[in-house]
């Protein structure tokens, strides 16, 4: 990953999962995160609209650093490519994925949970990783314990996966952290009956909680 998007990451803290079903919510939900001061998403790509609320957030709100998760085949890798994403993700650790992430330009943080799936990203050039499911998986107590042998490459994660605003600071605190997902952010629940300003107070509330704890980087 590019050393100014990786920078910007790790800046902000948070990166705000989403599930868009409608393409009515795709501006609301952008500037609404913003006001909250959180201005970095992750768009899944798990609704047919996913790709089209994309281009919409990339026009209409310029200030958001726009991703895509559930990055699963080529195909959708260059689909990204087309609509202009910043960085994109997976759920797990496919090297055929990365390779085409790369050979696009665009620039990719796979999956991992276990030391192998640290290793083929490792082999592919990849130094963000999302640690994915984090709470399932053990959390930081995991994390840690894992990433122990491949401490010397200085490598990064993403955890998501249970986060929540009671749990972040614990993963915040941690050198080996550059921002944490959040689905809780803008559940689907709360997308779909348009309550935004529930949107922006948890926004508010994580980037509050990511000034204190890292002290207003």
């Amino acid at each position: 990953m590019e050393q100014k998007l990786a920078k910007k990451i790790n800046d902000n803290g948070i990166i705000a999962v989403l599930i868009i079903d409608e393409l009515k919510h795709a501006i609301p939900l952008a500037n609404a995160l913003l006001k909250g001061g959180v201005s970095i998403i992750e768009l899944t790509l798990r609704t047919p609209v996913a790709i089209d609320a994309a281009r919409a957030i990339k026009r209409e709100v310029p200030e958001i650093t726009l991703g895509f998760g559930t990055v699963l085949t080529t195909e959708q890798v260059k689909a990204v490519v087309d609509v202009g994403a910043d960085f994109a993700v997976s759920p797990g650790c496919n090297p055929k994925i990365i390779v085409e992430a790369h050979k696009q330009g665009l620039p990719f943080a796979p999956g991992v949970m276990t030391p192998t799936d640290i290793e083929l990203a490792v082999q592919e050039g990849c130094r963000i990783l999302k640690f994915f499911p984090a709470a399932t998986a053990g959390g930081m107590k995991h994390l840690e314990s894992m990433s122990a042998p491949y401490q010397h490459l200085g490598l990064k994660f993403i955890p998501l996966g249970g986060c929540n605003i009671n749990n972040a600071e614990s993963y915040l605190r941690s050198p080996l952290i550059t921002a944490i997902g959040g689905t809780w952010l803008a559940k689907r629940p709360l997308i779909l009956s348009e309550d935004w300003d529930a949107i922006t107070n948890n926004a508010s509330e994580i980037r509050t909680l990511i000034n204190q704890t890292r002290g207003n980087l």
